[in-house]
């Protein structure tokens, strides 16, 4: 063998290692990010979630908002991103405990009970106004001593919420996402997809939740979604008795 078939040789050797090499820093790579994100989640391979649906609020009858209908869409593709499957069910027919699957619960408490007991249980700092009368209160939340106002179609706000049940054993996060309309029950799920890897960065496995601020929906949707305040604290310490907010934010 001359030495030029010797340097071809050898060059194709060492661009095989270096091809087979970049393959295994990439899989490692890729399949820590998995591992990362099926851990934020709660969504080891194979597992089974739960996906709560609230009703329309304003429909009389049974039926789903279709901004609801594109939330679930949005974490169903989350879910399935992480090698786990999804079971769908209406907000009365959640009758279980939480904590053996994860749980993405979507609705305000005015149409989903689950997302009422929810916030009962594990956010006892938060009281939304479900009062159907007009009022600039309607659907306002309360979250200690702050009270978040909407302004339909302009300002409007969503609790994103990652809890965990706290009992030795059932260790699956149960995700909340309440919303002043439907359309932010949307932006904060697309907020959370788009953002859970710097939100996994920052509070691990830990639970948060965090007020967000969705602007102008009538013109762009539910894709300008900002945050206003990490709230946990203030949102899982109990409210005063009497609840007296002292200072309320104007939806502007």
């Amino acid at each position: 063998m001359n030495d030029d078939v010797r340097n071809i040789v050898l060059g194709v050797v060492a661009a095989g290692i270096s091809a087979a090499l970049g393959w295994v820093a990439r899989t490692y790579l890729w399949k820590r990010k998995l591992r990362r994100k099926q851990a934020f989640f709660g969504l080891p391979d194979n597992s089974e979630s739960l996906l709560v649906v609230n009703r329309d609020a304003g429909s009389s009858d049974l039926a789903v908002h279709r901004y609801d209908v594109f939330a679930l869409l949005e974490l169903s593709a989350l879910i399935k991103d992480c090698g786990a499957h999804a079971e769908v069910i209406t907000q009365d027919a959640a009758r279980q405990g939480f904590g053996e699957r994860t749980e993405f619960c979507v609705g305000g408490p005015g149409s989903n009970r689950r997302m009422a007991a929810h916030m009962h249980a594990m956010l006892p700092g938060v009281r939304v106004n479900t009062d159907p009368e007009p009022g600039p209160d309607k659907l306002a939340f309360q979250i200690g001593s702050e009270r978040y106002r909407m302004e339909k179609g302009l300002v409007e706000h969503v609790l994103l919420a990652r809890l965990t049940a706290g009992q030795p054993g059932l260790s699956r996060p149960v995700f909340l996402f309440c919303g002043q309309t439907a359309i932010t029950n949307q932006a904060a799920t697309r907020y959370l997809a788009r953002n859970h890897e710097r939100l996994a960065r920052k509070y691990g496995n830990n639970a948060f939740v965090l007020l967000l601020k969705v602007v102008n929906s009538q013109a762009y949707g539910p894709d300008v979604a900002e945050l206003v305040a990490d709230v946990t604290r203030a949102a899982q310490a109990p409210l005063p008795t009497p609840a007296a907010p002292r200072n309320s934010h104007r939806a502007s």
